[in-house]
């Protein structure tokens, strides 16, 4: 265990984002994805199969819904939506959106329409709208009932991206989705939730993160603890005692780890649980480096002036972002 806490200690800064020189982007990145893994812990060698059960059908206007459970690891299994739109897709198959969902009891049934925030029914607005969508449960909300006593996991936050990355898989088996197509978007946990995965797994080309986000310094003045529970990642009060200056990462490596695939992020001007000055601030350290890989435009933010909320203007700008690089890109 010390040789662990050591190894662990040893990323005493985030790696630095300036970089002038494309080649060397990859060894940075990689120093990135370890700094992740640090504070959140490592992935399984081998998941189970996902041997995908639908346990009910439910139809709408415009799109069929779907209850179903997929397996991940160690025989869990994550219950979630799968919302298919109804007719035939314009370009032969669909494009597909992980939809993640806040801190709330009811998990997967908010961004499905099911909640009483129609704000926040992102999978519905979206199957609407021509995209297949699947809103899992995050592990000890909504019908998944997960005891991180028990779990092997270093954090929360990474059995979540786990979980989301088997999520991938399903919809990339799906035979009416395009598999190149792939998106994500998430608000509040679920818009950090998103970014999460978005970093570790490639096959995402465009990331929605709404209220998801500020820097560790500009959360609650580097008061970090709400970041430490079961769900989230421990080790930054158990390693990292809590300072955000000894945490390996912090938010512009991880917007910069995403480079060059599009990112939006939709920060509330008076959000009092993530700081907008501190989105202002990754913003402007990682664009350098979507700068460098040639792709600029691909990090966009829009700061509505609400707070920690996912209003019309907000979601408007969210749906163009998510067709612009899902649907009108090829």
């Amino acid at each position: 265990m010390a040789l662990l806490v050591l190894a662990l200690c040893c990323f005493a800064q985030p790696p630095s984002l300036d970089l002038n020189n494309r080649e060397d982007w990859p060894r940075r990145r990689a120093e990135i994805l370890a700094g992740l893994k640090a504070a959140m812990g490592e992935f399984p060698e081998k998941g189970d199969p996902l041997d995908v059960r639908f346990l009910e059908k439910h139809e709408h206007d415009t799109y069929l819904r779907h209850k179903l459970t997929y397996g991940t690891e160690n025989g869990d299994r994550v219950p979630a939506w799968l919302l298919i739109p109804k007719g035939k897709p314009p370009a032969g198959k669909w494009p597909a959106v992980l939809c993640l969902h806040q801190t709330v009891a009811i998990g997967k049934d908010e961004p499905v329409g099911l909640g009483k925030r129609e704000e926040l029914h992102y999978a519905k607005h979206l199957a609407e709208r021509g995209y297949v969508t699947l809103a899992p449960d995050y592990p000890s909300f909504g019908e998944y009932r997960y005891d991180f006593a028990k779990s092997k996991w270093a954090s929360g936050s990474l059995k979540a991206v786990y979980n989301n990355q088997r999520a991938l898989d399903l919809l990339g088996d799906r035979p009416e989705v395009d598999a190149k197509r792939l998106g994500v978007i998430g608000h509040s946990l679920g818009g950090h939730n998103a970014l999460f995965t978005a970093v570790f797994d490639e096959r995402l080309r465009a990331c929605v993160s709404n209220c998801g986000f500020t820097s560790f310094p500009r959360y609650y003045g580097g008061k970090i603890a709400g970041w430490t529970s079961d769900r989230y990642m421990p080790r930054l009060k158990t390693v990292y005692k809590l300072d955000p200056a000894r945490v390996p990462f912090d938010f512009p490596q991880v917007l910069a780890a995403i480079a060059p695939r599009a990112v939006l992020a939709s920060a509330p001007l008076q959000d009092d649980n993530f700081d907008v000055q501190g989105v202002r601030d990754c913003i402007r350290q990682a664009r350098p480096i979507f700068g460098l890989l040639g792709a600029e435009d691909h990090l966009q933010a829009y700061y509505p002036d609400c707070g920690h909320r996912f209003p019309a203007e907000a979601r408007k700008v969210a749906y163009a972002f998510l067709d612009k690089h899902l649907k009108e890109a090829r």
